[in-house]
């Protein structure tokens, strides 16, 4: 009897406790039933009364979920486990690797004025370092000093890293002193877009929340650049967070009009190759970000395919869409620093093994090439220009095969991008840091950080599965052809590539008649980076674009 007035008693106090971690439990609840409407309107969709009874304790289960999350600290170098794959379903990797043929540069010329050298290529200044005609170190303080006199002008330089740049040249001359000699990148100075990190150098990502950050270790890129014998002088300014040209210390200035922007977001990099205050620099593109400046700034830039180079070390904006690559002042240029900074360093996961097959000449009759017909026959601010170039190819002997690229949805499948952004920034836009930063409309990040909190997971999901379909459809598309010409402003080639992953050159081709600088792109196939340098570099000995340069005194 003892026993059975117990168990009464206890199944009482845990019907009481149960009742009473339920009232509670209610009480906490956040999603009540009647906001659910408002929600579905943001989503698109529309429940039922009976639906949305249901759904409550599960919308308030996930929000708890959400909230347990945020407290994990994430650090912006912490990617996804889930990773982006860019290769099509059957699609073959080149396995041999062959030898590199660059140019020859023994015409090279130098009376000792190093005013007269401002602009050479990285060919012809490792032509005179190999040989001895000029040191890296003085080579190295001269243009420390155009960095000095005209950074500052253009906002495009954040640090300078003059006592690392300095110690690295006196090391390279004393090698070459010795008889050892690192290949074409010995001695060469350099800079970086502000995203990647340095030992002893803060790495700002040009936004005011992260100027003093100090991230110390270098780079992947850098690694490899400095093994190559580069000599880094500066870590140039960026868009704020990789958007556009404005950063905490301004606006990056176009060197052919400091009045205007350089574009971006890869800003400082364009612009301070494009003024002769280094022979070459490293960018960052996830949606135009290499092609933008390049074009506006008048210079030679590299995208390369996603899984190309190593983003170790590099600011996260979108895992499945960053690139990293070089921006320079002519084609072969490209085709030097990309094979010292490409491949796998045991860290990144995305990286992927192909063998990059440069030869410095190419028979353009042997090519497949296409081109983007409807877009090339739209009126635009670069037709007249591109039609010139159209033109070129023809006279130099390709035949050109008209052909339109995939549309699946490709504008639409952007808010990859979006999420993505808004998650590697989660924590800038629930401290309200993003109030730091300087650009503060509609269209700046803030604003779309906040907004990708609103994509729903299912939809960031079934974009990913268009962009499947995007990659399968542009396979089959380049797998008929080595290349393909396009405007570079014109259609949605960026964005679609972009996705896809395929590299692509963008290369200067002139003035519109309103004065303002346009280019070409040259998109390749996957891992097929070798085809549309040697076209660019084509191009470009048929031509002197590439060779007109902004006056700064």
């Amino acid at each position: 009897m003892k026993s059975s007035s117990a168990t009464l008693f206890f199944l009482i106090l845990i019907l009481i406790s149960y009742a009473s971690y339920a009232q509670a439990q209610q009480k906490e609840k956040k999603i009540k039933k009647d906001l659910i409407p408002s929600a579905e309107k943001i989503i698109g969709l529309e429940f039922t009364d009976a639906e949305r009874d249901s759904m409550q304790d599960a919308l308030n289960d996930q929000l708890a979920n959400y909230e347990n999350i945020r407290k994990v600290k994430l650090e912006n170098s912490t990617p996804p486990s889930i990773l982006f794959n860019p290769i099509p379903v059957g699609f073959k990797f080149e396995t041999k690797q062959k030898q590199l043929k660059f140019g020859d540069y023994s015409h090279v010329k130098f009376s000792g004025n190093m005013n007269e050298i401002t602009f050479y290529s990285i060919g012809e200044l490792a032509y005179l370092i190999k040989t001895k005609r000029i040191t890296s170190l003085n080579l190295t303080k001269f243009y420390l000093e155009r960095l000095k006199k005209y950074g500052p002008r253009l906002h495009s330089v954040i640090t300078l890293t003059e006592e690392r740049a300095l110690k690295q040249a006196q090391k390279m001359d004393e090698e070459i002193s010795k008889g050892k000699y690192r290949g074409l990148l010995h001695g060469i100075p350099y800079g970086v877009k502000d995203l990647l990190t340095t030992v002893g150098y803060k790495t700002t990502w040009g936004a005011a929340p992260y100027k003093d950050q100090l991230i110390n270790e270098d780079a992947t890129v850098v690694k490899k650049l400095d093994d190559a014998g580069a000599v880094l002088c500066a870590k140039l300014s960026m868009g704020e967070l990789a958007m556009d040209d404005e950063w905490f210390g301004g606006l990056t200035r176009n060197p052919w009009d400091t009045t205007k922007g350089s574009s971006g977001s890869s800003a400082g990099s364009a612009s301070s190759v494009s003024a002769g205050l280094l022979p070459f620099a490293i960018g960052t593109e996830t949606w135009g970000s290499i092609v933008s400046p390049s074009t506006v700034c008048g210079v030679t830039g590299l995208r390369p395919t996603y899984g190309r180079v190593s983003r170790t070390g590099a600011m996260a904006l979108s895992w499945s869409m960053d690139k990293i690559g070089p921006i320079c002042r002519n084609a072969e240029d490209l085709a030097i620093v990309f094979n010292s900074i490409y491949g796998k360093d045991g860290i990144d996961p995305t990286l992927y093994d192909a063998p990059f097959n440069y030869q410095s000449k190419v028979d353009l009759k042997k090519l497949k090439i296409a081109y983007l017909k409807s877009d090339f026959s739209k009126k635009y601010q670069f037709h007249d220009n591109d039609s010139v170039v159209v033109k070129k190819f023809e006279e130099l002997g390709a035949k050109l095969i008209p052909v339109e690229l995939p549309d699946i949805a490709t504008n639409d499948v952007a808010i990859i991008l979006s999420a993505e952004a808004g998650a590697a920034f989660d924590e800038l836009t629930r401290s309200n840091k993003d109030e730091m930063l300087a650009r503060q409309f509609k269209g700046a990040w803030p604003n779309i950080f906040r907004s990708s909190r609103f994509i729903p997971a299912v939809e960031y999901i079934n974009a990913s599965r268009i962009r499947y379909l995007l990659i399968q459809e542009m396979q089959k598309l380049m797998d008929k052809y080595d290349l393909c010409i396009a405007p570079s402003w014109e259609g949605n080639n960026s964005l679609l590539t972009n996705l896809t992953g395929n590299p692509c050159v963008v290369v200067p081709t002139g003035f519109t008649k309103k004065g303002d600088l346009s280019s070409i792109t040259f998109i390749g196939r996957l891992f097929g980076e070798e085809k549309i340098i040697e076209a660019a570099k084509a191009f470009q000995d048929a031509t002197d674009f590439h060779k007109k340069h902004p006056k700064l005194d």
